[in-house]
């Protein structure tokens, strides 16, 4: 009784493990015309661990003749202790006929599950003999027609390009002959002297000794005063009182000279700070002791300085060197931007003709 019930049990427990495996078929369309594609679906329900195998085809192999298998594509659901795989087997034909799509193989832990067998009909096209005038030939290819609103961006940056690559090349060409590209201005270096007497020159055309405005005519003459001795003497005469100025000119110049320059800070201190009005033919005469005072104590050249021609030389070397530094500088750049302008034609023709 016991090996009865032994193998009563273990019957019972094969048949609920056959009932959890569950093999479906289904085909989506049975009737198809040539070149035209349906799915053979197969889907398994079976435990989370059971080990399943579908049949295998490679893309445009046969399933049976007749009948070829464009591509296979699966997917999982799982589901607690259960899961479920569905395989899908696109499939086409390209002949006419009744096709029989027999049984396929499913094994689940080695055992095998037969699928459903289908039929599948394949026509071809009708042909409507009746009215031939309808039937037209193939068309050819068709070519895109050509457009200069695409094109023109290509063509004018193409030329921008070859422009910068020429103006390159020019400018390398004129830097090997050692030739000018960028030529900087040249400023001439004045005399404490010149440029003292070119600011009275602009005093004397704003006539600002006529000016009811004695304060600016006196602070333009008195600081155009102290820069010349500031170049001149090398003294900090901007920052000295009018009676510091004063007595470090008394060891170099005469008397009369300082006498005239004293009565000029003095008169100038007075208008600036205490609002003394002067008359005109005091300012002029004052402008006029500037003047001689500049004319007098002026020295041509300076004696620690180098020959004018040596300084010359020097200078224009110094400033020719910049100059091919800054011509160097602008080939770099100029090629950077044609290279660049070049790579966006060059992408832009690509996306054109792809």
């Amino acid at each position: 009784m016991k090996k009865l019930l032994h193998i009563f049990i273990l019957l019972g427990l094969a048949v609920a493990g056959q009932a959890q495996v569950m093999v479906e078929t289904q085909l989506d369309s049975a009737k198809i015309q040539i070149g035209e594609q349906t799915n053979l679906s197969i889907s398994v329900k079976a435990p989370a661990k059971a080990k399943i195998a579908f049949p295998e085809y490679e893309p445009q192999t046969e399933l049976t003749h007749g009948i070829e298998v464009v591509e296979m594509s699966g997917d999982t659901i799982e589901d607690g202790d259960e899961r479920t795989i569905t395989r899908k087997y696109r499939l086409t034909s390209w002949d006419e006929n009744h096709y029989k799509i027999p049984a396929l193989q499913v094994t689940v832990d080695g055992k095998a599950y037969p699928t459903k067998t289908f039929t599948l009909d394949v026509a071809t096209v009708e042909v409507d003999t009746l009215h031939p005038e309808k039937i037209r030939p193939a068309k050819d290819i068709m070519d895109n027609p050509f457009s200069w609103g695409e094109w023109m961006p290509v063509i004018l940056f193409t030329i921008l390009a070859l422009t910068l690559l020429a103006l390159a090349a020019w400018m390398a060409y004129r830097l090997r002959r050692n030739k000018a590209v960028i030529t900087l201005p040249f400023a001439k270096k004045l005399l404490p002297h010149q440029k003292a007497l070119n600011e009275i020159e602009k005093i004397k055309e704003e006539q600002l000794s006529r000016s009811e405005d004695q304060k600016t005519y006196y602070t333009r003459l008195t600081d155009t005063l102290r820069q010349y001795l500031e170049d001149r003497f090398n003294m900090k005469a901007k920052e000295m009182t009018s009676g510091e100025i004063v007595e470090q000119l008394r060891k170099e110049e005469d008397q009369s000279k300082i006498d005239e320059l004293r009565e000029l800070f003095a008169t100038a201190d007075l208008v600036k700070f205490a609002k003394y009005s002067v008359q005109t033919n005091e300012n002029e005469m004052y402008l006029s002791n500037v003047v001689r005072f500049i004319e007098d104590t002026k020295k041509e050249e300076d004696n620690d300085q180098p020959d004018p021609s040596v300084a010359q030389a020097i200078d224009n070397e110094r400033r020719h060197s910049r100059e091919r530094r800054m011509t160097k500088t602008a080939i770099m750049m100029t090629v950077v931007i044609a290279l660049a302008v070049m790579a966006y034609v060059v992408w832009k023709v690509y996306e054109l003709l792809a």
